[in-house]
């Protein structure tokens, strides 16, 4: 009777604290939706790169003529684009860690997110980048997410759009509001990533 007893209440102690756990964080799945949206998946798998890093500079550039005598430059569409250079913290996809990616993104595509900084940290969701050398976030605002100061966690003021807020993956609808984000950790949203695209660490 007493050994039964006892069992019970371990029983009991462990659905509390498992009942705790699924309370106190969401799952990874459910923080990928939260943070990227119901597409999430499909941003996931359509991403050439992916990783978190540092903005290390960004600016605007003038998409130049010619590389070298008598050769066109990859990037001829003359006109304005934006170069960010990323320390990568944390590859996931097509980048290796310590490594300074240059990414340049036509300005018509950059107007789609918030600008990054100098010394924000990010996660990135990538495409490939084009012929033109060019790419952008998977989504828009959506590839881009911002982290806190550590780079570890998602940052408290990034925006969370509920999905009835968008008719697509082109962006908010002009009633959006952004939302609180839950305290969700880079490591929720890798392993999210990872499964979604058949991967493993």
């Amino acid at each position: 009777m007493r050994v039964s007893g006892r069992l019970l209440r371990i029983g009991i102690g462990c659905f509390l604290l498992c009942s705790f756990a699924f309370a106190a964080g969401p799952s990874d799945q459910a923080a990928a939706e939260r943070v990227l949206g119901p597409e999430w998946k499909r941003l996931a798998r359509r991403a050439g790169m992916i990783f978190s890093g540092t903005v290390v500079s960004s600016g605007p550039r003038l998409t130049p003529a010619v590389t070298q005598p008598g050769a066109l430059s990859g990037l001829r569409l003359g006109a304005n684009f934006v170069e960010l250079r990323f320390r990568i913290d944390r590859p996931i996809v097509g980048v290796q860690s310590g490594q300074v990616l240059t990414i340049r993104e036509w300005t018509g595509a950059s107007s789609r997110q918030s600008a990054l900084r100098s010394g924000e940290r990010a996660l990135l969701l990538l495409y490939r980048p084009s012929w033109l050398g060019l790419t952008s976030p998977v989504g828009g605002e959506r590839g881009q997410v911002r982290l806190d100061s550590t780079g570890l966690t998602v940052a408290a003021h990034a925006a969370a759009l509920p999905s009835k807020s968008r008719r697509s993956l082109g962006g908010p609808t002009p009633d959006a509001r952004p939302t609180a984000v839950p305290r969700i950790s880079l490591a929720q949203l890798e392993r999210a990533i990872r499964g979604a695209r058949g991967e493993s660490r």
